[in-house]
């Protein structure tokens, strides 16, 4: 390994495991939950102009860029997986390949979401339910959006692939660079230069491109293993399918979170608005904790991913049993804590005391699952990290949709209003035990391969293996 790929060989390979873990799976938790109060920034300062059609527009602008974040995030993830794979194996061409692959295909499907969003805004947004009272301001709000996709594709990419070159830092000081840019910016382009929704575009559009330029830059200068050289994307266009595959489990997590959140309102307008409301609370109240497990997992994936890629079986084994002790701990405590705290929790977001009452028992059957949910998320990083692309994307499969759609439906049958959080819980419990299983199976399969290649060097080189044996 060369000098120049020093710092990640460092950071995956040689440091000690909870050090390296630490250090890896902090600034990835920080990082999601910026992103986290980021979210909920444009729309408690749009709240504050009293508008709700203000607000509607911004509900319905969403699940366009939802989709759009969905591809950056398959990018992100999938190309950090397939770079640290490809280090650790000593790729460091193909490492190089597949950055410059994800960098330019971030960037063409941008542009391509800023035409299709400024010709077809009337289309879009028919199609997306808005009517004449929010048109005007969804359709501002969504064109101001689609000059900055190409920006929010690559930001979101980047900041992903950054981790792969060991820049766990300086992925994490981009990334926060433009969300407190956004944020500070929210109340001063929305409330006091009275630009309302058009503000919270330009807010969030302004924070995409400077941690898009900072991330730039320091590829540019002082990255290691990736490269934005357009020659290097020339080299293998093919390999982008392969990137696409091993992130398609985030894309399709993303995707599907929102039709089975669709499917859940459906239901629970059934039971009056204050159900809807008291899950959205409970929601918020505990999405948290799942937040974190996946902050975890996702910032540690490039290091399984280099220990895979360079069969380093016992390192694997010892940052495995770190993340589950990790994710068990950090979820049972999460979950006492939600528990203990919901009237706190809830009361932040509902004043209705009937309401508030529905969110403190829908909070208890959510968080049921915590403790072991890290384990779902471990599983699908780990497939992912060892580029088993097909079991990672059906195992996301099952826990949002596979599983979630049809447990909606029958616990509702069953237990009423209840059921539909318990759902989740099954859902995620049944999810988390196949993600496990997979994973055992992938491991066992690395140890299968590392022994049958070690025996094979061995009959290739019988004074190796005359040594081997003394020892």
């Amino acid at each position: 390994m060369s000098d120049k790929t020093l710092k990640s060989q460092e950071l995956f390979e040689n440091m000690p495991v909870w050090t390296a873990v630490f250090s890896m799976a902090v600034p990835s938790c920080i990082t999601i939950l910026v992103m986290f109060f980021y979210n909920m920034a444009d729309m408690f300062f749009i709240g504050q102009l009293g508008e709700m059609a203000q607000v509607a527009a911004v509900s319905v602008v969403s699940p366009v860029f939802s989709l759009a974040a969905a591809a950056a995030t398959m990018l992100g993830i999938g190309g950090c997986s397939v770079i640290a794979k490809a280090a650790g194996a000593g790729k460091i061409e193909d490492a190089r390949t597949y950055g410059s692959l994800c960098f330019y295909t971030a960037a063409a499907f941008g542009i391509l979401c800023t035409i299709v969003m400024l010709i077809a805004s009337k289309s879009v947004l028919g199609l997306l339910g808005a009517n004449e009272e929010i048109f005007v301001y969804a359709k501002d709000y969504m064109q101001i959006l689609a000059l900055g996709a190409p920006m929010m594709l690559l930001s979101t990419t980047l900041g992903a692939l950054l981790r792969a070159d060991g820049a766990i830092k300086e992925g994490l000081i981009g990334n926060m660079t433009g969300t407190i840019l956004n944020i500070v910016l929210d109340p001063i382009f929305i409330l006091v230069f009275g630009w309302g929704v058009k503000g919270a575009a330009a807010a969030t559009l302004l924070g995409n491109a400077v941690s898009t330029i900072y991330y730039v830059i320091y590829i540019r200068k002082k990255g290691q293993i990736l490269s934005l050289k357009p020659s290097y994307a020339i080299r293998k266009p093919k390999s982008l399918l392969h990137i696409i595959a091993v992130g398609m489990p985030n894309g399709i997590s993303s995707i599907l979170s929102g039709f089975a959140a669709t499917f859940s309102n459906n239901l629970l307008v059934l039971y009056g608005t204050n159900a809807v409301a008291a899950m959205a609370a409970a929601g918020k109240a505990t999405m948290i904790i799942s937040m974190i497990q996946m902050g975890i997992c996702m910032g540690v994936q490039p290091m399984l991913a280099y220990n895979y890629g360079a069969r380093n079986v016992s390192r694997l084994k010892e940052i495995l049993k770190a993340l589950s002790l990790l994710t068990v701990v950090i979820g049972l405590a999460a979950a006492a804590g939600c528990i203990f705290a919901r009237d706190t929790l809830i009361g932040m977001f509902l004043k209705d005391a009937a309401a508030a009452q529905m969110g403190k028992q829908l909070v208890v059957y959510l968080v049921l699952a915590s403790p072991i949910i890290g384990f779902y998320y471990l599983g699908t990083n780990f497939l992912q990290a060892a580029g088993n692309a097909v079991t990672a994307t059906i195992v996301s499969l099952l826990r949002q949709g596979v599983l979630l759609i049809p447990f909606l439906f029958l616990m509702n049958h069953l237990m009423g209003f209840l059921g539909i959080a318990l759902a989740h819980t099954l859902a995620d419990g049944i999810a988390t035990i196949v993600a496990v299983l997979a994973m055992y199976i992938q491991y066992k399969i690395l140890k299968i391969n590392r022994s049958e290649r070690q025996e094979n060097h061995y009959e290739k080189n019988p004074d190796t293996e005359k040594v081997r044996m003394v020892r």
